[in-house]
């Protein structure tokens, strides 16, 4: 794998991730989100309005076009396993920005992905 491939896959990991930090602290604002025929309306429209939700989104669709240009140099075998980096970059910056504990087993949960992504790119 070249380095301008690794650098968009890992690019592509840190934005995915900022988007799913930035969806779960609109959630955080916004309490638990249910969707049903009386309230769907208002509460698309809440998340629709809330900066983190914006924010959130707009990183994915980066994140899209990121993955894209990665994935046009790099087998999908390989690329996607890369993804799973994200558990790291999430679980820690959770812990550190959201103020989630992150139990031990969940650390050997991830320390097993990170083995795996490992020895998939490294093939």
């Amino acid at each position: 794998m070249s380095w301008v491939a690794f650098a968009f896959l890992m690019t592509d990991v840190l934005i995915n991730a900022a988007a799913q930090l930035l969806l779960k602290a609109g959630t955080n604002v916004l309490g638990i989100i249910s969707l049903n025929r009386d309230n769907w309306g208002e509460t698309l429209w809440r998340m629709a309005t809330q900066g983190y939700f914006l924010t959130g989104v707009f990183f994915y669709g980066v994140s899209l076009v990121v993955w894209i240009m990665g994935l046009s140099r790099v087998p999908v075998s390989i690329a996607y396993p890369m993804l799973s980096l994200g558990y790291v970059i999430n679980a820690v910056a959770a812990h550190y920005l959201l103020g989630e504990h992150v139990t031990l087993a969940r650390w050997l949960g991830i320390g097993f992905i990170v083995l795996g992504v490992w020895i998939v790119a490294r093939t």
